[in-house]
């Protein structure tokens, strides 16, 4: 499924955009991604928007495109399948940087600092894993993400969902007591006065991981433009408002 973040023109087919970056479509910045998965890339009015949406449109401005996102499966981006099809330029996803990842595409410098969270249902009890553990409480996880390795790596067997919007089902219809997955994402779940009012944030996860945005192996034109892109944002204070825009405050050491 094609969703189209603004509107492009010329004729599909590899082309290549300023400065000599190739694309796999005319006129277009094609970006992978897996929806939904707020705050970083959701449909909102009928339109995906969110804060890649917003840091890659920053690429597609510089490279005299517009930004076009293709839905896929999450694993398609550890493997890069879909980068070395030519079905998409870049791929973003809330993805965090791995050497085993690193081994099927090539990464942007880091764009998001990124920890874990553990969400739970009121009635469960629990506010960390090792209450989880100790009631033997079900806990669950979003497939092929980081916060299933962590809770494999905890001696944990999480139920896995396909996305996280299966997830937050996941928790409210009592599939599982409890999820870890990305604490933005938890936030932005809480911003709901429904769920608030039903879950708990509980024991925050710090795994070290930074987000990374990526391309074919080799493509490093394209690589080069992307890392231009945050590096500016970040210089001239884009990025400061994008964060807060989709996100929120900022940590306090940026603060």
């Amino acid at each position: 499924m094609f969703l189209a973040v603004g509107c492009s023109s010329g004729d599909d087919g590899p082309a290549e955009a300023a400065g000599g970056v190739p694309v796999v479509a005319k006129g277009k910045l094609t970006t992978c991604t897996h929806l939904p998965y707020p705050p970083f890339q959701f449909e909102q009015d009928g339109k995906v928007v969110g804060f890649d949406v917003s840091l890659i449109d920053l690429v597609a401005k510089n490279l005299k495109v517009e930004q076009t996102i293709l839905d896929t499966p999450f694993e398609t981006f550890k493997t890069g399948a879909f980068l070395n099809s030519g079905r998409c330029d870049l791929a973003a996803a809330g993805m965090t940087i791995t050497d085993e990842r690193k081994k099927n595409v090539d990464f942007s410098v880091p764009y998001f600092d990124a920890t874990q969270a553990l969400l739970a249902t009121k009635k469960s009890g629990v506010t960390s894993l090792a209450d989880v553990k100790s009631q033997k409480k079900k806990l669950g996880a979003q497939a092929e993400t980081t916060g299933e390795s962590y809770a494999k790596s905890q001696g944990f067997d999480p139920v896995a969902f396909e996305s996280s919007d299966a997830v937050l089902n996941g928790l409210r219809t009592g599939q599982v007591d409890a999820v870890v997955i990305d604490y933005p994402v938890v936030q932005g779940w809480l911003k709901d006065k429904a769920n608030a009012a039903e879950f708990v944030p509980g024991q925050s996860i710090d795994t070290g991981e930074q987000y990374g945005l990526s391309v074919k192996k080799g493509n490093t034109k394209l690589l080069a433009a992307i890392d231009k892109a945050i590096k500016d944002a970040k210089a001239d204070g884009t990025y400061d408002k994008l964060y807060k825009q989709w996100i929120g405050p900022l940590p306090q050491a940026k603060s």
